[in-house]
C-alpha cells in the first residue's frame, strides 16, 4: 500500500512539473529578453544590430523613453519612440544588404554621439544617434537620418 502512495504521489509530481514548465517555457510571451547595456558601446552596438541585422531582443530596453528619431529626405519626417519599435520589431530576422560603419563623434561620461553610416548598392544612410545614460543601462534618445 504504501508503494502504491508513493507512485501516485511521483506521478502527481511530475504531472504538475510538466506543466508548470510547460506554462512558463521558452516561448512564453511574459519572458522579456535583457539585453547588457551597461557601456555606451554595448549600446550602440545593439541599436546597430537591431537596425542592420533583424535583432528582436531588448528593442524597447535600447530606446529612452522621449526617443526621437527625424528623417531628412525630400522632407522632415519625425517618428515616436512606439513607431520606431514598432517597426523595428516587424523587421525581426530581416537583415540589410549594406555596409556598416560607425565613427564616435562625441563620448562624455553621460553621453555619446555617433555616426552610424550604412552603405547600400545605390544610396547611403547616415544615422546621428545620441545615446544618454539612463541609471545604469545606456539608452538611444535621439537618431536623426539622412540620405545620399
Amino acid at each position: 500500500m504504501k508503494t502504491l502512495v508513493k507512485t501516485i504521489a511521483a506521478a502527481a509530481l511530475i504531472a504538475v512539473s510538466t506543466f508548470a514548465m510547460a506554462t512558463e517555457g521558452p516561448g512564453s510571451k511574459t519572458a522579456k529578453t535583457n539585453v547588457n547595456l551597461s557601456t555606451a558601446d554595448f549600446a550602440l552596438t545593439h541599436y546597430v544590430a537591431v537596425t542592420t541585422e533583424g535583432e528582436s531582443a531588448g528593442v524597447e530596453q535600447l530606446f529612452a523613453e522621449d526617443f526621437s528619431q527625424k528623417i531628412q529626405a525630400a522632407g522632415l519626417k519625425s517618428n515616436s519612440r512606439g513607431e520606431v519599435v514598432k517597426s523595428l520589431k516587424k523587421q525581426k530576422g530581416e537583415k540589410l544588404n549594406c555596409t556598416v560603419s560607425t565613427d564616435i563623434l562625441e563620448e562624455s561620461a553621460d553621453y555619446m554621439v555617433a555616426r552610424v553610416t550604412l552603405k547600400f548598392e545605390d544610396f547611403t544612410k547616415t544615422d546621428l544617434v545620441t545615446l544618454v545614460r539612463d541609471g545604469k543601462e545606456w539608452k538611444v534618445s535621439k537618431s536623426i537620418n539622412s540620405y545620399k
